[in-house]
């Protein structure tokens, strides 16, 4: 607590102040008295946020002019890094509460190779629900401009353009908090804050849902003839036969931590599944808790976690009163349940019907480290297998696959990649190379999956599946191009991240592809499970035009016909243009059911505008007499008609009408705002 408040006072001081910026005095707030809350800060230049490949989940790229008005938190982040995943929660919830007041931009600074792609970069928006613009800074241009040093770093610029400091590390939802609050109320005093919203154009609404949606993890259960995925993006588990023939969804598919029936369930970015007769454990991720679904009863309960991160290291306690920190990948092995603790680097285990948890391994220490259970340091371990004698784990941040004993007295060690390197070096050996023990490369694995002394690897960022010959040590690819792709003609992957093992087939969760393969030991001849009758879950109701002030226009006499031909004038101030890439939302209703004009609500409708004006037309009640129209629109418009930066508005207007035989056939509605 102390050294949290001790940031909020100081934090013009933590925070790097960029190469380019220069010194400038604060205007004196002339309309009230409000404490400027950095005093000290400094000019941001104009060409700040330039240097990025592409602009992504908006409609182009962004200058700092057009963020003028607007509290500006920049998030310097790599899809592979736990810890950025854990601020995507602290930026959302920053977003939700100031939607008008902030933007944040997302600064995607690669740490591998893979994540320099723009469309794998892509990949990472839609599967982390991300709603704001991301630039991909893939030579790390604006990293150095702000002298960033570290995953993740959230940085402020005022709305003035004035760069106010930065912040590394993850936990500082609060800290943020409370630097947005005071700089929303200083610059609502004086003036400088636009409070109009904005409009970005998402990726997700590019693509079509799909039945599976970025599955995790496969497990296959030979013995009861079933398969479970972990239907990540759809927050779900499926459960199929193994030819696909679809018996279960566990889920609702709406995020949520909700214990219940199968049909109430509710998930929050599932991940690893380990199978204990007829119950089913599974990790809910970005709920960081573990759950169990009883296969009989088709019901799932929280066993472990209290819904919330952990954020501090500690060794264990009660199940459902200690905190876990993103548990990614479990395993089953007499009575206990081995748990991939990716948040803190460390395995855990739960005896199956206690009351406790603990950690099992791992100093915490982010790194590949050999050594005793709990002086070896792990990196982000997000895979288990295990033949009874050891665990094999998929450390995916090391780029390494380690090996760890199941009895007291074991160790960890590395069996394939890189360790033994000074202190945070091995976490930047990747690559993919074939080879013996240490001289074999990996980027980023996530999976993996136990034969007859055979390891299968889960290389998600070489878009491979790898063989180590247990034996030897030795790795080899096994199928994969190494470059991501869809084609089973010639086996392409994109991003693999689970592993399952039957006798004959290995079960491959192709993350990015949406979908589940079944790869043959023997020939390695690849096919696709089709769900049969699975469908995506139902989206998320739209939200109405609720809460306008609908301006009341003055009565129009209209003649009776079969449509109603409507022309609205929108607002656009000068120097700006309608924004093509966004569609205009519109809907129109009538007010009185009993005295209706319409002879039915439109519900929401895309459209397009010429010159500035939209042309709608609404279908008239044959009995129409007199009674009230009430028309909707939303539309984006930014400056010169383009960039990524759209401000958005939003009017709603009611019309009195007087149908008669003779009169207009058209209603023309002025440009007018309603000031939300």
């Amino acid at each position: 607590m102390t050294t949290r408040v001790l940031l909020l006072v100081t934090v013009a001081c933590v925070l790097a102040v960029p190469v380019e910026a220069q010194q400038s005095q604060s205007p004196t707030v002339t309309a009230e008295t409000v404490e400027n809350p950095f005093p000290d800060r400094v000019i941001a230049p104009e060409a700040i946020l330039d240097g990025g490949k592409e602009w992504l989940n908006t409609t182009g790229p962004i200058r700092l002019k057009d963020l003028r008005g607007k509290i500006v938190v920049l998030d310097f982040w790599t899809y592979c890094c736990i810890n950025c995943l854990h601020v995507l929660p602290d930026l959302k919830y920053l977003e939700q509460k100031y939607p008008n007041e902030l933007v944040v931009i997302g600064v995607h600074s690669a740490k591998f190779d893979n994540e320099k792609d723009a469309d794998n970069i892509r990949q990472a928006i839609m599967r982390h629900d991300i709603e704001h613009p991301v630039v991909n800074d893939a030579d790390m241009i604006i990293w150095k401009k702000f002298g960033v040093r570290s995953w993740p770093t959230l940085a402020i610029i005022d709305p003035e353009g004035y760069y106010c400091g930065a912040q590394p590390g993850e936990g500082n939802r609060e800290l943020f908090d409370a630097i947005v609050g005071r700089l929303v109320k200083y610059h609502r005093a004086k003036k400088t804050l636009d409070e109009s919203p904005v409009q970005f154009k998402l990726e997700r609404e590019q693509t079509e849902p799909t039945p599976l949606r970025y599955p995790g993890k496969v497990l296959a259960d030979p013995a009861g003839k079933r398969l479970f995925i972990a239907d990540t993006g759809n927050n779900r588990i499926v459960v199929s036969d193994m030819d696909g023939k679809l018996l279960e969804t566990i889920g609702t598919g709406a995020i949520g931590l909700r214990d219940g029936s199968f049909a109430e369930a509710e998930f929050d970015h599932p991940q690893g599944m380990a199978l204990a007769e007829d119950q089913l454990f599974v990790a809910d991720t970005e709920n960081h808790s573990i759950r169990v679904v009883d296969l009989k009863q088709k019901t799932v309960s929280t066993i472990a976690g209290t819904g919330k991160q952990a954020r501090r290291r500690v060794s264990g306690g009660p199940a459902k009163t200690t905190a876990l920190n993103s548990p990614w990948a479990l395993q089953h092995l007499d009575g206990i349940l081995f748990i991939a603790m990716a948040g803190p680097h460390q395995i855990w285990q739960h005896v199956i019907g206690s009351d406790e948890v603990s950690v099992y391994a791992g100093s915490g220490a982010e790194d590949v480290v050999n050594g005793s259970l709990l002086q070896a340091a792990l990196a982000q371990p997000s895979g288990l297998a295990s033949d009874g004698n050891w665990l094999y784990v998929a450390d995916s941040e090391g780029s390494a696959i380690r090996r760890i004993g199941t009895s007291a007295d074991s160790e960890v060690s590395t069996i394939a990649g890189t360790s033994g390197l000074p202190r945070g070096q091995s976490l930047f050996e990747f690559d993919d190379i074939d080879g013996i023990g240490d001289a074999a490369r990996f980027q980023h694995p996530l999976g993996v999956a136990l034969g007859e002394d055979v390891l299968y690897v889960a290389d998600s960022y070489n878009h491979k599946i790898r063989r180590i010959d247990l034996k030897t040590n030795k790795v080899t690819t096994w199928i994969g191009t190494g470059t991501a792709g869809s084609s089973l003609a010639e086996t392409e992957l994109s991003e693999p991240s689970g592993l399952s093992i039957t006798k004959t087939d290995l079960l491959i969760a192709d993350t990015n592809n949406h979908r589940i393969l079944r790869a043959n030991l023997t020939d390695k001849t690849v096919a696709a499970i089709t769900i049969e009758g699975l469908k995506p879950p139902d989206p998320p109701k739209r939200a109405d035009f609720e809460d306008l002030k609908p301006i009341v226009l003055a009565a129009q006499t209209v003649k009776q016909s079969e449509m109603l031909n409507v022309s609205v004038g929108l607002d656009v101030p000068e120097g700006y243009k309608i924004n093509k890439e966004m569609p205009i939302v519109w809907q129109a209703s009538n007010v009185d059911s009993k005295s209706p004009v319409l002879s039915a609500d439109s519900g929401f409708q895309n459209t397009t505008a010429k010159n500035n004006t939209v042309q709608i037309a609404l279908p008239m009640s044959p009995e129409a007499k007199q009674g009230q129209v009430q028309i909707v629109i939303r539309y984006g418009y930014c400056r010169d008609g383009v960039g990524g930066l759209c401000k958005m508005a939003t009017t709603c207007w009611r019309v009195p009408l007087d149908v008669q035989a003779t009169g207009s056939e058209n209603v023309s509605i002025s440009a007018q705002s309603d000031g939300n």
